[in-house]
């Protein structure tokens, strides 16, 4: 019994050793230290562990804005920097072509997958599948996803599209 209480009494000490071997942090402007220097306007930290992430590099600054021409809001239009000049080489036509044909046909893949998706959601009354009959909101959820879809397809289809058009430049 005597042994019991000395091992429990030994275990409880060990077991408040970190808490106690801790220093106190102090906070010394934007500098923590557990070592102030003298002379200095230093606060304790206390209430938790204090967990110091260094900084990132700023950003770089963004590009400049495109300037504004004419003399009135009604007529203003954005004027953006000069294109860079095109290098006209045969390895560059051929790059252009290649790049053409690749964006044809994911133009082609993109109006069939959205064809589809028009004919699957039937102007929004697609067909019930599963335990929808019983379960309205799983076929209201289905459909608005559908929804998404389609118009995520059309955003696709229209970036194709201007890309096709600078190209074909």
């Amino acid at each position: 019994m005597k042994s019991r209480v000395i091992l429990l009494s030994f275990l409880t000490a060990t077991a408040a050793l970190p808490a106690v071997a801790q220093d106190r942090i102090y906070r010394c402007g934007n500098e923590y230290t557990n070592r102030p220097a003298k002379g200095e306007n230093c606060k304790v930290v206390e209430g938790g562990n204090v967990t110091i992430i260094r900084g990132t590099a700023p950003a770089p600054a963004p590009a400049p804005a495109p300037v504004r021409s004419g003399g009135s809001s009604s007529s203003d239009r954005v004027v953006s920097a000069p294109a860079q000049p095109r290098i006209d080489t045969p390895e560059q036509r051929q790059r252009d072509a290649d790049a053409r044909t690749i964006l044809e046909n994911e133009l082609k893949r993109a109006e069939a997958r959205q064809a589809d998706l028009l004919k699957t959601y039937n102007n929004g009354q697609p067909d019930k599948i599963g335990g929808e009959a019983q379960n309205y909101q799983k076929y209201l959820d289905r459909v608005a996803e559908m929804k998404a879809s389609i118009d995520r397809n059309q955003a696709d289809i229209d970036g194709i599209k201007r890309e096709l058009a600078r190209v074909s430049r």
